[in-house]
């Protein structure tokens, strides 16, 4: 529902398996822990090696090693949603 909404959805480590589950990887730009990137991918969604990405109202990060860029990014979306509200 919040994906569908456009709100904020953020998954971090292998948090994105749930996305792959609700269905929302496919043609997602995304990143996850390494190994569960095959998985990713075969959802389809373009996995990418960064610390963290993007995609619409879709946030992915690698590890916990990433937590200031994933913090960042959704403080970012959240704001944005805020200011368009």
């Amino acid at each position: 529902a919040f994906a569908g909404a456009g709100k904020p959805v953020a998954a971090i480590c292998h948090a994105p398996w749930l996305l792959v589950e609700a269905g929302l990887a496919s043609g997602k730009r995304m990143t996850s822990y390494k190994s569960i990137r095959t998985d990713v991918a075969n959802a389809g969604a373009q996995v990418v090696e960064e610390s963290v990405v993007v995609d619409g109202n879709i946030i992915t990060s690698r590890c916990p090693d990433d937590l200031p860029d994933f913090c960042d990014a959704i403080v970012a979306a959240v704001a944005d949603r805020r200011a368009r509200a």
